[in-house]
């Protein structure tokens, strides 16, 4: 085999073969969304970030809510009719603020229901994009997450609380400055917040879960299951059974094996043939 034979086979196997792959992948999650779609009568968008994708060199990209996300779900959001309910997917890590807050307040303002499907986890800004949902369907193991701002790499309360132990003449101007940041982030989150809940579950209870979810009294991964989600009084809805159109199942994570998880991808109805357990 000579030079360019080669060559060609090297493009065919790396390049080609990867990119007929993930188009066949497209093409069978908007045949699964059609079909959702049809049986729940809704328009269907996904929000899903892996939280790590491998690129053609093998670099690793973190992937988070972004403008150009929150740019797409709005155009989704315009097409659909104020008559038809929308399901959200959010399956992410949280992101950018102002892209998050975009999609919550367009969620807000739909006429018709509005759902968050969370089968995973749907952190910070992905919380903040539930708070708008009419209901949020959450899988009984999966979690939300607190939405206290962040500067930089620090919780905007802790900073707070760092600066309240100092005296004014321990502190220099940048620690002023971003005390002042912090500040106005807790403030502006909650305001948000209380926005988004507050004609649903009232101002007393919306004044208090902004509160929750923004003070600082858990760390910024800290996991909310659906059962405290609940009992603070958000709209949560147990999805005991259905995986929602096994819509998670057509985004595998790009480019890596996980051989320490391995199963029979096919359900169980009732107990295999042979029990582990008497």
């Amino acid at each position: 085999m000579d030079g360019s034979s080669l060559w060609i086979l090297f493009l065919f196997i790396f390049i080609i073969v990867p990119q007929m792959k993930q188009q066949m992948i497209k093409w069978r999650r908007i045949n699964a969304l059609r079909n959702c779609e049809k049986r729940r009568g809704t328009r269907i968008i996904t929000l899903i970030h892996r939280q790590e994708s491998m690129g053609f060199w093998g670099m690793f990209s973190r992937n988070y809510i972004n403008i150009e996300d929150s740019e797409e779900v709005l155009r989704a959001i315009r097409l659909t009719s104020d008559d038809t309910p929308i399901d959200l997917i959010v399956h992410t890590p949280g992101g950018l603020l102002l892209a998050a807050e975009q999609i919550a307040r367009a969620l807000k303002r739909h006429p018709a229901k509005v759902t968050v499907v969370v089968p995973h986890y749907a952190m910070s800004g992905g919380t903040l994009i539930a708070l708008a949902a009419d209901e949020i369907l959450m899988d009984p193991h999966a979690v939300l997450g607190p939405v206290d701002p962040q500067i930089g790499q620090y919780p905007a309360a802790s900073i707070l609380k760092a600066v309240e132990q100092k005296s004014a003449d321990e502190l220099d101007d940048e620690t002023l400055i971003l005390a002042d940041i912090s500040r106005k982030a807790i403030r502006q989150t909650r305001d948000l917040i209380f926005e988004l809940i507050s004609d649903r579950l009232g101002d007393e209870k919306g004044t208090e879960i902004a509160s929750v979810l923004t003070d600082g009294r858990w760390t910024h991964d800290y996991p909310i299951t659906p059962y405290e989600a609940a009992s603070l009084g958000l709209p949560v809805v147990f999805n005991e059974q259905d995986s929602f159109c096994n819509m998670m199942s057509l985004y595998p994570q790009s480019g890596t094996e996980r051989p320490s998880v391995q199963y029979i991808r096919a359900p169980y109805p009732g107990r295999p043939s042979a029990s582990g357990k008497n």
